[in-house]
């Protein structure tokens, strides 16, 4: 196995299901786009609810990252030509909702916890005045 992180499209929609120990888990299909321009999917299944809740808001071809374990598989095609396949477990997903969300959060943030904190400006002007002088 090995640790990875990869971006693509969602391939279909993702599926959550139940297993034998009667846990549910989901399950997706995500295509890449090699540099050659080959696809590739990878078959993904994820047990952490976080993650399954965020493939299960996705639609097809929407963008994601995935973080996870990979293992590489070969299969062979109707023309009996092998390709790659992938098999990922994945432990987290990132959207673009992540994305926006998170950078939200950030703007909210009131600027001297941003940055002026590091300078000392906030807290001089605070104790200070603005610094314009007697």
């Amino acid at each position: 196995m090995i640790d990875a992180l990869i971006s693509g499209k969602l391939y279909g929609t993702a599926q959550q299901r139940t297993g034998k120990n009667g846990k549910p888990f989901t399950v997706a299909k995500v295509r890449l786009i090699s540099d050659d321009g080959e696809q590739l999917f990878v078959n993904v299944i994820t047990f952490a609810a976080d993650a399954g809740a965020a493939l299960m808001a996705l639609n097809e071809g929407d963008a994601l990252a995935i973080a996870g374990t990979l293992t590489p598989r070969v299969w062979t095609d109707k023309q009996g030509t092998a390709r790659p396949a992938l098999d990922m477990t994945a432990t987290q997903v990132l959207t673009a909702y992540h994305v926006t969300r998170k950078r939200k959060a950030v703007a909210d943030v009131p600027s001297h916890a941003q940055g002026d904190r590091f300078t000392g400006e906030h807290e001089t002007a605070s104790h200070y005045g603005d610094g314009g002088g007697p």
